[in-house]
């Protein structure tokens, strides 16, 4: 009787004694890894535009003086580009959701109006929203999906249409965090 208590109590002991490991491996894994970096700004200038830019740009009407000139991509290589260039921006809105990232070095002044809101002011209004800031990350991600869906049809009309979404998205962010108090003149 004894021996069958002590293999009870030494089962339990074990037991009681992984699931405590456990407990605190699953701890360990909750601390986070973020370590931002850049500022918000920087992955704006640096990554965001030299990748969105190009598929912006490649469907386009031009005039010159030898008449209209249709561009879009047409060959496997420029597709494959502009698929590059889009799942690089595919991951951007992962790295502009993560909390503890500066908007910008501190005092930087990026226009020449008053419009735009400093660094600590736009900080700040991220901080108060932070679910309305989400979104705007999680709805640009969306839109690049419908971009990478255009890129993958081979579909110039329906890039314009993604593109334009990606702008769209990216004005509705900005007017709210950025330059909240812009009034544009009527047309």
């Amino acid at each position: 009787m004894q021996k069958l208590f002590l293999a009870v109590f030494g089962l339990t002991l074990v037991i009681m004694v992984g699931s405590v490991a456990c407990t605190q491996k699953n701890e360990v894994k909750a601390i986070s890894t973020d370590r931002p970096l850049a500022t918000l700004k920087e992955i704006m200038i640096s990554i965001i535009d030299p990748n969105i830019d190009p598929i912006w740009n490649s469907v386009a009407t031009v005039n010159t003086k030898d008449g209209v000139e249709e561009k879009q991509p047409k060959t496997e290589d420029e597709w494959k580009i502009l698929k590059d260039h889009a799942v690089t921006l595919l991951e951007v809105p992962n790295l502009l959701v993560i909390e503890g990232r500066k908007v910008a070095v501190d005092n930087l002044i990026t226009t020449e109006g008053s419009a735009e809101l400093s660094p600590k002011n736009v900080k700040n209004g991220i901080d108060a929203n932070r679910q309305d800031f989400n979104q705007h990350a999680h709805d640009l991600q969306d839109a690049i999906k419908q971009v990478i869906s255009a890129i993958d049809a081979r579909n110039p009309e329906e890039l314009i249409k993604a593109g334009g979404q990606v702008d769209q998205v990216c004005e509705q962010c900005h007017k709210q965090f950025w330059y909240p108090n812009d009034v544009r003149p009527a047309i």
